[in-house]
Parts: structure tokens; sequence; C-alpha cells
């Protein structure tokens, strides 16, 4: 009688929402109502002949019927689910900053039916970078459970918990024989998380300064602004802005970093419903700071997504219309971004549940919605270093004499190269900031950055109508900068 009662007030609340949906949309209204009043009456007979008939009912039966409205609501976008009360719980304990966990950076990319969640990049000095996991490294089992139909939401609840407590993963590493099926196991202890979401560098032999941004937090603005100040008083080249495999974070944060270039009042986005209707306008709030850098790179890659990407994309709309030269000129480079520009709700259900709804897509000043769609750069650099494993060990084994077995040594070089030879030290656990000077050192995106604005700053000096506004910058590196550029070849006959 229970599960009777149960099936009739789901019915009953299903057709309230009908009833909303049918004064929004009406023409689709009588297909909704049709489609959940048959199912949901299919659905009340199964779970009838369930309790009557089936050898165990109730196993995992709450669960199960949790499972049910996750299909339901991922199957509408990848980006809508059902929280049940642990991964709710996670997510507020996200929020209010109060949570353990390894120390990982997840791929947002991952699909409920995906056998693996991969791992952008390692927290500096986390439990699972001390551990021994790298990025790029693809779960596949969090504490006996494989991760194929498991939603991401679930994966990240497993992967945090108390502190001290343990957590084992399994991972495949491609260096470690991904063809194989060899696995790696990591047993980790959760730890308090304390995020370094940025690093900046100043390069003295190029007079280019760099920052770069994991995610937006409420400190973002006040790091860049200090920056920027200083890139002015000390007449940098260029900035750098590293925007790559940042996932977002706070949009007021994005929306306060491009007030500090564009003219206060500025738009950087609106939010539109299904019916084009528009939700919110979102407005730069300041006036911009004096900036004397006449070029800002902004690196941008497949992992830049939402609020980050649409930084970048407003940046490069309002650098397109500025028609005084008292701003820097705004160049992307790198590949496009993820193209995520949709908004997602998470709204309280019954039982410390709650449904996370895709309720209207970002558009940018242009009009144009990222939604699936991302943003271009100006230059495309794909990344091609540091090498992969295998490469880097296939070049220092092979490709030299000294490969060769019994090759002939010059006399006084062997001992020279024992000497040379030191015994392996433990290697230490490094900072963000000492990590990202080793990363940068051979990261071809960033060295091409800095080649393109010495690049600008050159024909700035020489032939500055060339450079003088964004477009004008962007046709001259279209036909004087040629890397990952197609060159056609025609053979000279002689």
């Amino acid at each position: 009688m229970k599960l009777a009662c149960f099936t009739v007030i789901l019915f009953i609340y299903s057709l309230a929402l009908c009833a909303n949906e049918k004064r929004a949309e009406p023409e689709n209204a009588n297909d909704f109502d049709t489609t959940v009043y048959n199912a949901t009456s299919t659905l009340a007979q199964v779970l009838q002949l369930v309790k009557q008939k089936h050898y165990r009912p109730t196993k995992d039966l709450e669960n199960s019927l949790y499972d049910g409205i996750d299909t339901f609501l991922s199957r509408l976008d990848p980006h809508s689910g059902f929280l049940g009360p642990k991964s709710y719980n996670n997510i507020l304990n996200m929020m209010s900053g109060e949570f353990c966990g390894i120390g990982v950076v997840i791929d947002v990319t991952r699909q409920t039916k995906d056998r693996f969640l991969t791992v952008v990049d390692t927290i500096c000095q986390g439990p699972a970078e001390k551990a021994g996991v790298k990025p790029f490294d693809k779960i596949v089992d969090i504490d006996g459970q494989v991760l194929e139909g498991m939603s991401t939401e679930e994966a990240t609840a497993k992967l945090k918990g108390k502190q001290g407590t343990q957590v084992t993963i399994k991972i495949m590493r491609e260096s470690k024989g991904i063809e194989k099926g060899d696995l790696l196991t990591f047993d980790i202890k959760r730890d308090v998380i304390k995020e370094q979401n940025s690093r900046s560098f100043l390069l003295n032999d190029q007079n280019v300064c760099y920052i770069g941004f994991n995610m937006f937090t409420e400190t973002s603005v006040d790091q860049l602004e200090k920056l920027v100040e200083q890139a002015h008083k000390k007449r940098y080249k260029g900035i750098i802005l590293d925007l790559r495999n940042n996932s977002g974070g706070l949009l007021q944060a994005a929306i306060d970093i491009a007030g500090l270039f564009v003219d206060k009042g500025s738009q950087v986005c609106v939010t539109k419903d299904k019916n084009n209707k528009e939700i919110e306008r979102y407005v730069t709030k300041r006036k911009p700071i004096s900036c004397s850098t006449p070029f800002i790179v902004i690196l941008i890659n497949n992992y830049t997504a939402s609020a980050a990407e649409i930084l970048a994309g407003v940046l490069k709309i309002h650098s397109d219309a500025q028609k005084k030269a008292d701003k820097p000129i705004v160049i992307l480079v790198g590949t496009k971004s993820f193209g995520k520009g949709s908004v997602q709700e998470i709204i309280p259900l019954s039982n410390d549940c709650a449904a996370k709804i895709t309720t209207s897509l970002y558009y940018l000043p242009d009009g144009n919605s990222i939604q699936g769609i991302g943003i271009e750069p100006d230059v495309i650099v794909e990344r091609t270093s540091p090498l992969p494993e295998q490469i880097a060990w296939f070049n220092a084994n092979y490709g030299h004499e000294q490969a060769l077995a019994n090759y002939i040594k010059q006399d006084g070089i062997d001992n020279k190269e024992k000497e040379a030879k030191k015994p392996e030290q433990k290697k230490e656990v490094k900072g963000l900031l000492e990590r990202t000077k080793e990363m940068l050192e051979t990261d071809n995106q960033f060295q091409e950055a800095i080649t393109i604005i010495n690049l600008l700053n050159t024909a700035k000096s020489i032939a500055p109508k060339t450079v003088n506004n964004r477009p004008s910058a962007v046709d001259f590196l279209k036909n004087n900068y040629h890397s990952n550029k197609k060159i056609e070849l025609t053979e000279i006959k002689i």
C-alpha cells in the first residue's frame, strides 16, 4: 500500500511539473504530459510487480530508484543529474570550502558511461601528488568499485571523506603499458586541500610577465590587478594570461577581471532560457586600470571551460571593438576551448537529495553562445612538449653513438662521464612555483606566446600601423607567423 501511495504521489508531482511546463511551452506541453502520464503508469506497474513477485524486492531499492532518476536527467544533457544525499552533501561542503580529498583536478568532459576519470592535474603537495599520481592518469576503480556507469558527482564524492581516512584507487597510465591493461594501485590518505589557484613570474630577459589561473576565486582579480599595475609602471612588452586547464570557477571573478581592461558598464554576457528570453545580464562595474603594456596573449586549450572561456571570448570581442589605443590588444593562442556555455541550478529535493538541471545558456556580447562550440584562438599552437615518457626514454637510449654496443670511446671521456655521475637523491616534493617553472621551460605554447609578443613589439616599433588595433595585429600574425601553419611545397626542378 505504501508503495502504491508513493507511486501516486510521484505521478501527481510529475503532473504538477507538467502544468508549469504547459504555461512556458504550450506547443510541446501536451506531448510532455502524455509521455509522463504513460511512463509513470508503467513505472507504477513495474514497482508493484517487483513488490509482489520479485525474489528480493527490497535489495538496494532506494539506490536503484535514485539511479533511474539520474539516468533520466543525465540523458537530457551531460551536465544535468540527480544528487543523492552523499553527493549533495559533498557539493554543499565544497561550496563552504570545508572538505577533505586527495587533491586532483578532474576532467569535466567525462560521461557516466566512461570507464575512467581523467586526472587533468594534481594539487601541488596534495595527497595524490605525494603518492605518485600524475596528470592524465586515468582512475578506473575507487575502493573496489569500477567507474563505468558511475556519475562524475558520485565518483568525486567517493574520493572525498573525513581527514585521515584512506581511499584506494586504481589508475591506468600510458607509460606503464595501458595496452596490456597494467594497473597501478595507490592507497591515499585524505587531507584538507589547500588549493593554489594562481602563479606569476617575470621573464627578466624578455621584459614579459606571466600569470596563470587554475580556476577563478575571489582573490583572482586582486592578484591580476597587482600584476597589471606592475606591468604598467615598468612598461612590460606584454602579459601572458594562462587560462589552460582552467575549469572556470566564480563567474563574478571573471567579470571583475574583464573590468580591468574594458570600459565600465561593458557587457560580459547574458543568460537566456529555452524560450530565448533574457534572464540576467552581467556587466562590468568598475573603471579599467591604466595599462601601458601593448599586448596581452591569452593561452587557452580544450580544458579552458565555462567562466574561463567566457573571459577569453569577452576580452577578444571588446578588443576587436576598441577604437582608442589606450588599452592592450588581446591575442588568443593555443587550441579551441571546451565549449561549456550552459548554466546549472541545484534544486533541493526531499530526503536530502537535489536535482542539478541545466536552465539557461550564456551568450557573449556579440550575441553568440559558446555552448558546444568553444572559443577559437587567433593563433593555433598545438601542445607538443614535453615529450611523452616513451619518446623521452627512446631519445635518451637510441639515436646516438653511445647507444651502440662497444662504441669507440675517446681517451678520458669515459672517466669524465663516470665522475659526472652522482648518486641518485630522493626527489623532493616541489612547490607549485617550482613545478610551474619546470613545466614552462619545456612548454612550447608558452614559448610561442613569448615569440608572438616579441614579434608584435618589433612590428610596433618599425611599422606601427600594421599592429595598431586587434584586427590588424591578427592579420599581421597570419601573414608573418607560421607555427603550426600548413606549409605548401612546390618542387623546383633543377
